[in-house]
């Protein structure tokens, strides 16, 4: 490998064992066998290696759930089986990617003072919507951008919400399962009538 691969693997290897905020540009040049020079000439920036480290590491986790449900996912599984799996292995994720998922969160905090993570934050996430889209319903972003974003950003809050419960308390959070009965019971218990009425209120 280059500098370049190099300093990829030493920061994503910090990012999981010291996290976002707390990985210092010698952190990753001690972790890469690299110089602090050959951050500046890659990157331009520390945090801009950590956010190219971090969209690495989330690409090779979506990459290796996708390779989960396709061997494990039955073709013709109603779409709340196949949302329950999905979720169950999803679920199953947080445990082994615990790290990565602490270090995304602690950039969200950066994101408030630091301009560079914010826009790096918001382009993840955009590109995070039309996987997750992609994952559940088969929706494809260059051929419905409007509708990958609309039903992106829905698993995307469902992913954000259920990993907060998971990490303050893996017991009582969720399972796929609890997560497809939810929507059974939202779906089948608010009748278009019901849902208008209650908005005239």
């Amino acid at each position: 490998m280059g500098h370049r691969e190099d300093l990829l693997a030493g920061a994503k290897r910090c990012l999981y064992e010291k996290g976002y905020e707390r990985t210092t540009a010698r952190d990753i040049v001690a972790a890469s066998g690299t110089n602090l020079a050959s951050i500046g000439y890659h990157f331009g920036s520390k945090e801009a290696l950590l956010n190219a480290a971090m969209i690495e590491a989330i690409e090779e986790w979506g990459d290796e759930l996708q390779r989960a449900l396709t061997l494990d996912l039955e073709p013709g599984a109603a779409p709340l089986e196949r949302f329950a799996a999905i979720w169950e292995r999803i679920i199953e994720s947080f445990d082994t990617h615990r790290q990565l998922w602490k270090a995304t969160y602690e950039a969200m905090t950066v994101a408030e003072r630091s301009p560079e993570v914010r826009a790096f934050l918001s382009d993840a996430m955009q590109q995070g919507r039309m996987g997750l889209a992609a994952l559940f319903h088969d929706v494809d972003p260059e051929a419905d951008e409007k509708l990958a974003a609309t039903v992106g950003s829905f698993y995307q809050a469902l992913l954000s919400g259920v990993w907060v419960q998971w990490m303050v308390d893996p017991r009582r959070s969720p399972s796929g399962r609890d997560l497809a009965d939810a929507l059974r019971a939202l779906m089948t218990g608010m009748e278009p009538s019901k849902a208008a009425g209650k908005g005239r209120d």
